[in-house]
């Protein structure tokens, strides 16, 4: 895939009130999981940009790691290398927040919450591959797994069923569910 093919936030088509209307969404409640047919989370969902994952570590400290992403259709799949610190910390807490956000004016943002399962597996996780194919190209996608891909590779593979579904875009979604107008008059 050329860099011209690639979906980056700077090349997503702009978010507008239609564009919520159109995908059924502007009704709906942010928490709603029915927002993940929106526009604006299918866009992001299919995008390059990375998923900000959230989490409690062994210490109890949160943690934010920042990782390429696989969407199912009905699974967000992150996939990792057996041994990382966060495959324990996900395991004794399952409950996570994602975000995934385009760096854009207005913004678009797609916040998920739900608890995780962590699976290991000898190999390369398929949706690993996929994401890497996503993000980088067929060519260049192969080669970042191939360099990976040796005898005894162990990773585990993150699934998240969200269960709590938040869309913002600042022109039909806004943060703490206030109208257009409510939210230009803040501040005066």
């Amino acid at each position: 895939m050329s860099t011209e093919e690639q979906s980056t936030a700077s090349d997503l088509p702009q978010p507008s009130a239609s564009n919520l209307a159109q995908a059924g969404a502007s009704d709906l409640p942010q928490g709603d999981v029915r927002l993940l047919q929106s526009r604006t989370a299918q866009e992001l969902l299919g995008s390059t940009e990375l998923a900000r994952v959230a989490y409690v570590a062994k210490d109890a400290t949160p943690r934010v790691f920042p990782m390429l992403f696989h969407w199912t259709g009905e699974e967000l799949v992150l996939c990792t290398f057996a041994g990382a610190a966060k495959i324990h910390a996900i395991r004794a807490r399952p409950d996570i927040a994602v975000t995934i956000d385009a760096p854009t004016t207005p913004p678009r943002v797609l916040l998920l919450r739900g608890r995780a399962t962590v699976d290991e597996v000898d190999g390369i996780v398929p949706e690993y591959r996929q994401a890497h194919l996503r993000y980088a190209g067929p060519e260049q996608g192969e080669a970042n797994v191939a360099a990976v891909d040796n005898p005894g590779v162990r990773m585990a593979r993150i699934g998240l069923r969200p269960t709590w579904v938040g869309v913002l875009d600042f022109v039909a979604r806004l943060p703490g569910g206030v109208s257009a107008e409510e939210f230009d008059r803040r501040g005066s």
